[in-house]
């Protein structure tokens, strides 16, 4: 396994953190309410929030009576907007000094620039910032209504859905999302791939071309991205984005 941290990396954490810690809006719930997955009634439910429980708005705006909100132990989901007080907005805070400009992508390295063309990017928690992963591309839509020539699922944010059946080293990447929804394979994210037709993730790959190789099923490859949790569905685990992926065997 390869982690790579550097200046760039360090940015590019404070990038991410700036959004939930300084700049998004904060709410409270003045009674018990209900986190779920979407924004509906009938919507899986992820978890009970208890009256005077903290959240941050993801977005300030409702959407269909209910915000997007995360919780303070990281869940990601939607609560009935009536029920939460929300605080003034914060003051902007003044940018650090002298910032630092990401270097060039090498060989080997992730590219912190593709986070801006993640779909909503605050429902990833992120584990580690850049990791090395090798294993075997297994095809994600042989259990599928819709089977794809290249395994891959083409999700309607634009971003593939793939499978790598991990070496035994990177077993300890998986968890349980992944043993019972992903058949015990690592998700793997190339992001704005294909076609969006997901009108709110239109802003997220627009002026974006995707340049990753995505070998055919049956390649074992090392593949180069953040390791993340997705918070929602099974809360797999995932390489997203994708820097890179090379055939080694």
């Amino acid at each position: 396994m390869k982690i790579t941290f550097g200046r760039a990396t360090l940015w590019i954490l404070f990038l991410l953190a700036w959004p939930s810690s300084l700049l998004a809006q904060q709410g409270t719930a003045d009674r018990n309410v209900i986190l779920r997955r979407d924004p509906s009634t009938s919507s899986p439910i992820l978890e009970h929030l208890a009256k005077g429980v903290r959240v941050t708005l993801v977005d300030a705006s409702p959407d269909s009576g209910f915000y997007h909100v995360k919780t303070e132990d990281d869940q990601i989901g939607w609560v009935f907007a009536k029920y939460i007080i929300v605080s003034p907005p914060p003051i902007n805070p003044v940018p650090p000094e002298n910032p630092v400009t990401p270097p060039p992508t090498t060989p080997g390295a992730c590219d912190p620039n593709l986070w801006k063309h993640v779909y909503h990017s605050s429902r990833l928690i992120v584990r580690q910032q850049c990791i090395e992963v090798t294993g075997t591309i297994v095809d994600a839509t042989a259990n599928e209504q819709v089977k794809r020539p290249d395994g891959v699922r083409h999700e309607a944010d634009g971003d593939t859905h793939g499978w790598l059946r991990v070496d035994p080293e990177f077993q300890n990447l998986l968890n349980a999302g992944n043993m019972s929804d992903e058949d015990g394979n690592l998700v793997f994210e190339i992001v704005c791939r294909f076609p969006v037709k997901q009108k709110d993730a239109q802003a997220a790959c627009q002026g974006y071309t995707d340049n990753v190789q995505l070998p055919k099923v049956g390649s074992r490859v090392r593949i180069v991205g953040s390791y993340v949790q997705d918070t929602f569905h099974a809360k797999w685990n995932e390489i997203h984005p994708v820097t890179s992926i090379t055939v080694i065997q």
